[in-house]
């Protein structure tokens, strides 16, 4: 048995051979493969839809929401920690 684990690019890589290939049946070979590393069954049912509406970008995006914000007196502990920082 293999030990190699998918990241989620691998496994969105064999989606889009699966989804080009006319495969509905991914999620179960993906789960026969791959076990508890597998993608969801919801998961491999968005990524077909992407695919079906021509979106074969499968690097992670940014989820849109807000962003982290700093006070001022984490950023000054912070930089009193490293001031190299700027």
């Amino acid at each position: 048995m293999s030990v190699y684990e998918p990241n989620s690019r691998h496994l969105r890589e064999v989606l889009i051979f699966c989804f080009n290939m006319k495969k509905s049946a991914a999620h179960r070979m993906l789960s026969n493969t791959y076990g508890e590393a597998a993608i969801s069954e919801r998961t491999c049912r968005e990524w077909f839809q992407r695919f079906k509406n021509g979106d074969f970008e499968i690097e992670d995006r940014h989820s849109g929401g807000r962003e982290k914000v700093f006070e001022d007196a984490e950023l000054e502990a912070l930089l009193d920690q490293d001031s190299c920082q700027n």
